[in-house]
């Protein structure tokens, strides 16, 4: 049983990815892009945390899943967001494929935990 958003696997690859986000854009000069992939990134680990909080007080699986479902949607939008970033060379091709790649693994595990908590 899980006590903590921490504990999370999903919340534990979105923490990781946002600072791997920072990390790459830290000396970025376009503020407006950097702020925007930023914000989309913390927003994946932070409604994670957010529904897993509710549920943890009132065990309500509709709740979770909503907020899994909005954190399902910024990794969505960190992922196109990379894809304007090696457009635009910003980060490097390869950087940019694996940040990536750890969308399309938080995705598919994001997605599964909102069909254990549906079924």
């Amino acid at each position: 049983m899980v006590y903590n958003f921490e504990e999370l696997v999903v919340w534990q690859i979105a923490r990781d990815l946002t600072q791997e986000i920072y990390s790459a854009l830290s000396q970025n000069k376009d503020f407006g892009f950097r702020d925007q992939i930023q914000r989309a990134s913390i927003s994946i680990m932070n409604n994670i945390a957010e529904g897993f909080q509710r549920h943890k007080n009132t065990k309500d699986n509709k709740t979770f899943t909503l907020y899994l479902n909005y954190a399902y949607g910024s990794c969505g939008e960190v992922k196109s967001m990379l894809y304007i970033a090696e457009y635009l060379k910003y980060i490097d091709a390869d950087i940019c494929a694996k940040l990536r790649n750890q969308c399309v693994d938080l995705d598919y595990k994001i997605g599964a935990l909102i069909k254990s908590l549906n079924s």
